[in-house]
């Protein structure tokens, strides 16, 4: 589970100026919450903190493992990362590495045993369809094939957690549907946070959404609750509604 209790965060000196204020929420485990909003509305500086890429100017963020024992990111910074997996939406990845062997570096990076590595790598070379690219250099695969790599490297450790950040960014239509019945399986035991404007997304695979926008919840339910609240004929129209007042 994950757990933003009161977030702000700032990147200035100015008194009161927050790119987040006061966020609240929780991605239960065995759930697909989805986070969404304009360019600019504070969905990566949520995400990113989670990540603990960088820590909450007001507030704080509990992170719980398997066995339901909670962890402040800020005060165990590196046993909360153990915990999480990330997707970032522009996958960030070494170009002349192999795939195979970055994959046994980020599991190595997450303290796997050496005799358990290529089990692991296998396994998630298959969940994530990567099998035929495997031993090329990563500066020669496509936008799609970067992604499921990226893609693979957050699940190699098994992390309770996952934080997906336009998972789906570069794929084609069957690779969409593969990572939709890929995240579906995961979301049994895991927390999964998914940031996505594609709204298609949503539909198939969020279970509860919070609508954030200039740094603020504006509004957190499920789709028939907020278009519902929002008096709204669907969910395209109730967004349009919370963020109408962004600029971008």
């Amino acid at each position: 589970m994950i757990e933003l209790q009161a977030f702000s965060k700032s990147y200035s000196s100015k008194k009161d100026d927050f790119s987040v204020k006061n966020i609240s929420l929780t991605i239960p485990t065995a759930t697909i919450t989805g986070l969404i909003g304009p360019n600019g509305s504070g969905k990566t500086t949520i995400m990113k903190a989670i990540c603990g890429f960088h820590h909450a100017s007001n507030g704080k963020i509990l992170i719980t493992d398997s066995a339901n024992i909670p962890t402040d990111i800020e005060e165990n910074p590196q046993q909360a990362m153990n915990l999480i997996g990330y997707v970032p939406e522009i996958p960030c990845l070494p170009p002349e590495m192999k795939v195979f062997d970055f994959l046994k570096y980020a599991a190595a990076s997450h303290g796997i045993k050496a005799s358990s590595l290529e089990e692991k790598i296998e396994n998630v070379s298959k969940e994530c369809s990567i099998e035929k690219f495997l031993y090329k250099k990563i500066k020669t695969l496509s936008k799609g094939q970067k992604q499921r790599v990226s893609f693979a490297q957050a699940l190699i450790f098994d992390p309770p957690n996952l934080i997906l950040d336009e998972p789906v960014s570069g794929l084609d239509p069957a690779q969409i549907m593969h990572m939709r019945k890929l995240i579906q399986k995961l979301s049994k035991t895991k927390a999964i946070l998914m940031s996505t404007h594609i709204l298609q997304e949503v539909y198939s695979l969020c279970t509860k959404l919070y609508i954030i926008n200039e740094g603020q919840l504006v509004a957190e339910g499920s789709e028939e609750e907020i278009i519902k609240n929002t008096k709204s004929k669907n969910l395209e129209d109730a967004f349009i509604k919370l963020t109408s007042t962004s600029d971008n």
